[in-house]
């Protein structure tokens, strides 16, 4: 005869053998490291962004870890480049998620490619913070693991218009943009405004991601009358355009980006082709900020590592990574999805590197709502307005 408390110990054990991963131990969490996945575009488009954001997160989880890491484990971030390609991205996430099996992901780029992660996300319970995208999908509908750090693409854009209205004399709005989600975010955004402040939305043209030629469209948008121009293209894209407007003599148009045009490497154009360019973001440009010591240690730092100094790609990636070493700090060492959430949910703090207000909530995923108002003058951006 079996023994009946043997046998249900026999089966218990089967059972919590067959259990998912994530109910057995946290994925991604080991006694001594956590492990950080980033899907990414180091090589494409966005790559100004994307390149110096995963150098500067790892910069600083190396220094967390010289000094004992997070309740004695190790931070290993893990990116991968998806050149702004979508199967490249779904390859990369499939990787991370289900090979690497990481804890949290982090600056993720693009917003085709953060929606597309999101159902495998869901399932796994895996978060997606700060993600190198602004768009209103990035927590819109408000799930458990989607966190962002600055305002929305379609709040900023709706704030640039507005301060171009009032201050400008905005009457005929358009827009250049790459008719994708990120793109189509962003147009939206110029269009609403436009309806709600009584001003004509007149005239758009949209492109592929490596367009280059910029007459036909620009001349088209001359011709429909256009004063102010709402972009949502790439970092060289929006460089090329703004210079091809000028080399066809349109000098008495607006053009404004989002957070996706705000960029230092927009500002240096040698010859002051980007000279007087708008863009609505979430933050101030770091060179406003070079009077705070830990700005300023940070930028040393890095500008010692990498022999050149930090710019917005970079900012956005120490902003990123700060924030999720206090959330991790938070979590405690007995360290879960579930308890990680909570510990993101409860953060409230001033970004020491953007100097923007962080609040989240268990009904607010997004950490700060400031957008400002810049203008490139002199090759720098400067601060014009702020909401």
């Amino acid at each position: 005869m079996k023994n009946p408390v043997k046998s249900m110990a026999v089966a218990l054990a089967l059972s919590v053998a067959a259990l998912p991963q994530a109910y057995a131990e946290t994925q991604g969490v080991s006694d001594t490291e956590i492990l950080i996945g980033s899907n990414n575009d180091l090589s494409g488009i966005f790559a100004a962004f994307g390149a110096p954001a995963v150098g500067a997160a790892k910069q600083y989880f190396d220094q967390v870890n010289a000094a004992g890491g997070v309740h004695g484990r190790q931070l290993k971030l893990i990116a991968e480049d998806h050149s702004y390609q979508m199967p490249k991205a779904m390859q990369n996430i499939n990787k991370l998620v289900n090979s690497d099996k990481v804890f949290v992901m982090l600056l993720s780029l693009g917003t085709p490619m953060n929606i597309a992660s999101f159902p495998l996300l869901e399932r796994k319970g895996i978060a997606n913070i700060g993600p190198l995208s602004a768009a209103r999908q990035m927590v819109e509908p408000l799930e458990p693991y989607k966190f962002v750090g600055f305002s929305s693409y379609y709040d900023q854009m709706n704030a640039g218009i507005t301060y171009l209205k009032e201050n400008n004399d905005a009457k005929v709005i358009c827009a250049m943009y790459i008719p994708s989600d990120f793109g189509k975010e962003i147009q939206q955004g110029a269009k609403d405004a436009a309806a709600d402040l009584g001003l004509d939305y007149k005239a758009e043209t949209t492109h592929k991601p490596d367009e280059q030629d910029f007459v036909g469209s620009l001349t088209k948008l001359k011709e429909e009358g256009c004063d102010t121009i709402a972009t949502a293209l790439g970092i060289r894209q929006t460089i090329t355009a703004l210079a091809t407007a000028k080399k066809i003599g349109w000098d008495d148009v607006d053009f404004i980006g989002s957070s996706a045009a705000f960029h230092t490497a927009v500002a240096k154009v040698p010859g002051g082709v980007t000279e007087g360019f708008y863009a609505a973001a979430g933050w101030p440009d770091l060179n406003t900020r070079m009077d705070d010591p830990h700005v300023k240690k940070w930028v040393d730092d890095y500008t010692a590592e990498f022999g050149e100094a930090p710019g917005t790609g970079a900012l956005l990636g120490r902003s990123a990574a700060e924030g999720l070493v206090l959330a991790l700090e938070a979590a405690g060492p007995d360290l879960t999805s579930e308890g990680f959430l909570k510990a993101m949910e409860g953060l409230e703090y001033t970004d020491p590197i953007t100097g923007v207000k962080v609040d989240y909530s268990a009904e607010d995923h997004q950490g700060g709502d400031a957008i400002i108002i810049s203008r490139i003058d002199g090759g720098d951006w400067k601060v014009i307005g702020e909401k």
